[in-house]
């Protein structure tokens, strides 16, 4: 049995459902290119971080060539490596390890570059 309500239903909540999906598949397509840009950030810092940990042992050329090595693998700019700078002081015996480097995203009605800093320092 179908009732009178439903008859006099105009169909607006459809519109309305079809709007929210296209916003949100829009910002999963988005979403889907903007957030590895962040992860290979997060990643090439815990490598600059991992080898402060352990700079006490190492000296800078292996320290360097670890972390040219591994923002290679994940795929960044030559640049990481052509700005690395890993720094030394002896009093206090300390390590600073920063390099720099952009990324640019273009897509449809967004066309950004993400510039990066990533830096870690440590007492040895």
């Amino acid at each position: 049995m179908v009732s009178r309500e439903r008859l006099g239903r105009r169909g607006a909540s459809s519109t309305g459902c079809l709007i929210s999906i296209l916003v949100f598949v829009a910002l999963l397509y988005y979403a889907f290119h903007i957030v590895p840009v962040y992860l290979r950030y997060y990643r090439l810092l815990d490598e600059i971080q991992q080898q402060t940990h352990l700079a006490a042992a190492i000296d800078d050329g292996t320290i360097a060539r670890r972390i040219v090595a591994e923002a290679q693998d994940i795929g960044l700019p030559d640049e990481v490596a052509a700005n690395l700078r890993v720094v030394r002081t002896a009093m206090p015996r300390h390590i600073t390890i920063e390099t720099s480097y952009s990324e640019t995203v273009k897509l449809p009605l967004f066309n950004h570059t993400f510039t990066f800093h990533p830096r870690a320092s440590e007492a040895l």
